[in-house]
């Protein structure tokens, strides 16, 4: 396992101060807060897994160093969005190095803090607003409660966005041509359910109904089956990564031209890409697509097969690898041979070994445990952990980042925030006097 950089209840510096100074602060906190323990254990982390030895290094800074995290870094994002499609965009962002500040309603705030699952109440404690939904999506983030509502609240959210780079919205409720003429550098991204124009484009969206009218679940389940939901809310993701992309080609632009933009995304539109090589068939030949389970509609075999224990998957993709798997069966006559009968009589583990060295595609079909004890899921460090006081152990266990740069290493720098936990900290950076700050907490505006 590896361990993220920090626990986010670092410094929350405002005004410039000297080296020396600078300095003398990070080690009182280095040694009055728990988050201390974690730089310990890194250092024996470091010893004998690779990733963590060079976060201690240095490739990922460990204490006030002013060096970039990412190739992200310097980048501000607004992030009012919520659920799932925003803030998986954001994450990768906020992964990548920039600095994303959360805009979460005083005393709600994101839905996902309270989806838990059965049993999942035992873990948090005492802390109410925070679920394992909203901790896989939300780090590396800033969390700011400001009541867009009130005039004072709408006002600072102008404000924070004439410094920001990009605004990652769900609904059209600030108007970009507005946004812009203050701050002409501004990406304004938006996901809603269908887009902007269209006679849906006021619906609200949700990843089954998007799934369902964008053909989808039409696809999805066993041939004679039920339509069948994925059992990850695939679109609603998928719509996170086409953001997350549009964003940096934003950024991109922006730099040849000077110029920000207005991005829109929709779980629909998104959601009709993603039918790929079955749109292009139905475009062309008019020919509507079936379930098929996991079988292919061109390639076989390919799919899932039951082994005595559990199941596997296995494909032949050409010719070269079909005549591998009729070697391995040792069959040559395949229509007649009966031990293509016969995969439910071994083990899936007997297959993996047949299938080893093969050349064939194969793979056991893992369970959630599997997937994370996985050889190459610790090779690559794809399970992290972080510090965190709210979760009964102090341990939240994350997801890795799964895209690694050679040199701008992305990083979990932060665990997910309380809710509105850096408010004070991201007002009194904009310039809000502490004064000013007390008299919003007082009317609720933050």
């Amino acid at each position: 396992m590896c361990h993220g950089q920090a626990c986010g209840r670092g410094k929350s510096l405002v005004f410039n101060i000297d080296t020396y100074s600078y300095l003398l602060i990070e080690m009182a906190i280095f040694l009055l807060k728990p988050i201390g323990k974690i730089y310990i254990r890194r250092y024996f982390c470091s010893l004998t897994c690779r990733c963590c030895s060079e976060m201690f290094r240095g490739n990922l800074s460990i204490i006030g160093s002013n060096k970039p995290q990412g190739a992200l870094h310097g980048i501000k994002i607004l992030d009012m969005s919520r659920v799932l499609a925003g803030p998986f965009c954001t994450q990768i962002l906020a992964d990548y190095g920039a600095d994303v500040i959360k805009v979460e309603q005083p005393g709600q705030g994101d839905d996902t803090r309270y989806w838990r699952v059965d049993g999942e109440k035992s873990i948090w404690g005492s802390e109410k607003k925070m679920s394992c939904y909203f901790a896989a999506v939300n780090r590396n983030k800033r969390s700011i409660t400001l009541d867009v509502k009130k005039e004072e609240g709408k006002a600072i959210l102008l404000h924070l966005a004439n410094d920001a780079d990009v605004l990652q919205m769900e609904e059209f409720g600030l108007g970009y041509d507005t946004l812009s003429k203050k701050n002409p550098k501004l990406i304004y991204a938006s996901i809603s359910g269908y887009g902007a124009e269209g006679p849906y484009a006021k619906r609200a969206g949700y990843d089954i109904i998007a799934a369902a009218e964008g053909g989808l679940l039409h696809i999805t389940g066993e041939r004679e089956g039920a339509p069948t939901k994925p059992g990850l809310a695939l679109t609603d993701i998928s719509t996170g990564l086409y953001t997350h992309g549009a964003i940096l080609a934003a950024l991109q632009a922006r730099h040849r031209t000077g110029r920000g933009q207005k991005i829109e995304s929709s779980l629909f539109e998104t959601q009709l890409s993603l039918l790929t090589s079955v749109a292009t068939v139905w475009l062309n030949m008019g020919k509507e697509a079936t379930r098929f389970g996991t079988e292919h509609p061109s390639i076989v075999p390919y799919g899932a097969f039951k082994t005595q224990d559990s199941w596997l998957v296995c494909g032949a993709t050409n010719n070269r690898q079909f005549r591998v798997l009729v070697g391995l069966l040792d069959c040559p006559e395949v229509a007649e041979d009966k031990r293509f009968e016969s995969t439910d009589q071994r083990t899936t583990q007997e297959w993996l070994i047949e299938l080893e060295g093969s050349g064939m595609p194969y793979g056991p079909i893992n369970s959630i445990e599997d997937s994370f004890k996985h050889p190459q899921a610790e090779a690559r460090c794809m399970v992290d952990a972080m510090e965190f006081e709210a979760i009964a152990n102090r341990d939240l266990k994350m997801v890795g980042v799964p895209v690694k740069f050679g040199d701008t290493k992305a990083s979990i720098r932060r665990r997910p925030p309380l809710l509105g936990e850096h408010t004070e900290e991201i007002l009194l950076e904009a310039g809000i006097v502490i004064g000013k700050v007390e008299w919003l907490k007082k009317h609720a505006v933050v």
